[in-house]
């Protein structure tokens, strides 16, 4: 068996194809552009990286955006008036604060700020317990997990009853992945550094999910012939016939996965461009919402 290869950039460009045929017929129809404000925080490299492609990705849409660098020393109280004032501001639908945060602002303090209607990141405290919560629906949902969600459904997962394994349990992925095919009817089991026999437990899955940023650390072994595998990972590891000395893996051992799963996301190419897709649908919702 060779595993189908669930292609993150053509399924993220239909998301996106569809985002700015709204856009143009909400302004034709003389309702307002959306809006997306990004927060950026200090001098990470890699954060300007990822600011600097939403941006573009908004600007492909249709998609207003209005950036916000702040220098590292920014305090709480003058971080959270930018938050605040952007929250006021009608052209802005959506705010997104660039994570990480430097170590003395208050992360949490920071995401709460940001209004419910606004919060197209999803990790506002509310909209993460209406995710948790059976019957209540949060007004959106984290970009990376429901990006997960597309590609496992342009895949022809099969969720109801389905064993679920989420390796990772962080609150950006992890956690809100293993909520979302809650829903879906799933049964769902999260592995984490703790968990006994992990190997054995990742087998058991129809649906496997890894998102630990280990690289490679998913092995053909530990996959079930005929199972749906979607690699959130996204780390360097040195290569020396690469001109720049390294290149990006996953956490799934591609080649060797790829003789037995059923599906499997490659790296790069696979979660990442529907992250970005998903934060357009929900800078788009986030207009909608005051229509």
């Amino acid at each position: 068996m060779t595993a189908k290869i669930i292609d993150g950039v053509a399924v993220a460009a239909k998301v996106r194809a569809r985002v700015a045929e709204a856009v143009q017929a909400r302004g034709a129809a003389g309702k307002t552009k959306p809006g997306l404000a990004t927060v950026l925080v200090g001098d990470n490299p890699a954060s300007h990286v990822y600011v600097r492609s939403k941006q573009k990705a908004c600007a492909e849409v249709g998609i207003e955006s209005f950036g916000h660098e702040l220098p590292a020393s920014i305090s709480q109280a003058e971080l959270e008036a930018v938050v605040q004032n952007l929250n006021a501001d009608p052209r802005v639908h959506g705010i997104l604060v660039q994570l990480p945060l430097p170590e003395h602002l208050d992360e949490e303090r920071v995401l709460g700020t940001i209004s419910l209607q606004k919060d197209v990141d999803g990790f506002h405290p509310v909209n993460i317990g209406r995710l948790s919560m059976k019957g209540r629906e949060p007004l959106f949902v984290p970009c990376t997990p429901a990006g997960c969600m597309v590609l496992l459904e342009e895949a022809g997962a099969q969720f109801k009853g389905a064993n679920a394994v989420v390796l990772g349990r962080s609150n950006i992925v992890g956690l809100p992945a293993a909520m979302l095919l809650l829903r879906r009817d799933c049964t769902v089991t999260i592995c984490h550094s703790r968990t006994k026999d992990l190997a054995a437990t990742c087998r058991e899955a129809d649906i496997l999910i890894a998102a630990v940023g280990r690289p490679e650390m998913v092995k053909r072994d530990w996959v079930k012939p005929g199972a749906l595998v979607i690699d959130v990972g996204i780390n360097k590891i040195s290569d020396a016939s690469k001109k720049s000395g390294s290149r990006l893996v996953g956490d799934v051992a591609f080649e060797e996965v790829k003789e037995v799963a059923g599906g499997l996301t490659p790296v790069p190419g696979g979660v990442g461009p529907m992250t970005i897709a998903m934060l357009l649908q929900n800078t788009l919702r986030g207009a909608e919402l005051v229509d």
